[in-house]
């Protein structure tokens, strides 16, 4: 199996993640780290047996050994990074979202079309088993026409920081660009535009929330100006609708999990998030004038398929996918697209949050200013 050659550029909290996930594919040659905490990449690199280290992602760049890096930072540092990876010839994996607006992304995304090189988003929820059988039913017709679909993310009160996690930085618009509808919300609303086959948008309509009490110290030190609650409904071009709700903190117990809604059927996801009851994967029909609800045996569909289908192992995650399509052996889902459109949704309602409105695609799309830091 073809080795792939890849750099880490930042060992946070997210940077040992992908490290540790990187462990379990074959073929995947971690060669350099990068974090501007030399000390801490240091460390990291000794951990994992990676011989060489940096403090300047530029200077990782330089190297001719590298086929690919992978990008862990935070929101803002999406777009500087990812275009100059690119174009130094390099394949580019970044962290969700696509980057802090819009107008990055399609930055982002220009840039790897300029170059030729591989563009893939972290949309982790695309490699699930119940989105795996969701695809299934809606492509062999099951579901019939698509007309709505409803996506959820819960946390009971699991705010970045001021709940006792993570640091400042997820809580600023300077660094993180959002809140809850950035750091959760691209999860549950691209598994369902991917679901939907990733539909254009019309227009938006948004309403953000940061209402419930915080440790006053937490609160002050945080700097926390991004919402905590967002809600939204989106139309797309082909007359689908979806409606969001996305949480870090609300006095409930739960909500229900993202589903889709056709004329023949419909598809319910785990609820997504801390704090609540867990929900199966679900199908609804009806069967010879009998409503069915039924439930699939997602551990075994996921055996038989690995046992059956060729290169299935290419779909057990974001970085399996990732090394997979750089060998050659799958085409790469469109996840920059669909990162990129998961941005317009999600810059939409905070544009008609601003100006208490429903916005179109377009005025958001053309008032789109990149929020990328200056490195």
């Amino acid at each position: 199996m073809e080795r792939i050659r890849i750099g880490i550029i930042g060992v946070g909290q997210i940077g040992k993640m992908h490290l540790q996930q990187y462990q379990a594919i074959p073929g995947a040659e971690l060669v350099a780290v990068c974090d501007v905490n030399e000390t801490e990449a240091q460390r990291v690199a000794g951990q994992y047996g990676i011989p060489h280290v940096y403090s300047d992602y530029r200077k990782l760049l330089e190297r001719d050994d590298l086929d690919a890096v992978d990008v862990c930072l935070h929101n803002n540092f999406h777009a500087p990074v990812t275009i100059d990876a690119l174009r130094a010839g390099k394949h580019v994996y970044c962290e969700k979202p696509i980057a802090g607006t819009y107008y990055d992304g399609q930055s982002m995304i220009a840039a790897a079309e300029e170059s030729g090189k591989k563009l893939h988003i972290q949309l982790g929820l695309l490699y699930r088993k119940e989105t795996k059988a969701a695809k299934q039913l809606i492509d062999g017709g099951m579901l019939g026409k698509l007309y709505h679909a409803r996506s959820t993310g819960f946390r009971r009160r699991n705010r970045p920081f001021v709940d006792g996690y993570g640091t400042p930085y997820f809580t600023r618009k300077e660094t993180a660009a959002g809140g809850a509808l950035l750091d959760m919300g691209v999860y549950h609303i691209s598994q369902l535009l991917y679901l939907l086959g990733n539909p254009g948008v019309e227009r938006i309509s948004g309403k953000l929330y940061q209402e419930m009490d915080m440790l006053a110290e937490r609160q002050a030190s945080s700097g926390f100006d991004v919402e905590e609650l967002a809600s939204g409904l989106i139309r797309f071009r082909d007359g689908l609708t979806l409606d969001i709700i996305e949480s870090w903190s609300i006095h409930l117990g739960g909500f229900e999990g993202s589903s889709i809604a056709g004329s023949k059927g419909g598809i319910r996801l785990p609820n997504e998030g801390s704090g609540a009851a867990a929900q199966p994967f679900s199908f609804h029909s009806t069967v010879c004038d009998i409503d069915m609800d039924s439930t699939i045996d997602l551990d075994m569909m996921d055996i038989r398929w690995h046992r059956l289908r060729e290169n299935e192992d290419a779909y057990d995650s974001s970085q399996h996918h990732w090394v997979a399509a750089l060998q050659g052996r799958v085409e790469l889902l469109p996840t920059a697209q669909i990162a990129l459109n998961t941005m317009l949704i999600s810059e939409g309602m905070y544009k008609s949050d601003e100006l208490g409105r429903e916005v179109t695609a377009e005025e958001v799309a053309e008032a789109s200013q990149s929020t990328a830091v200056k490195l």
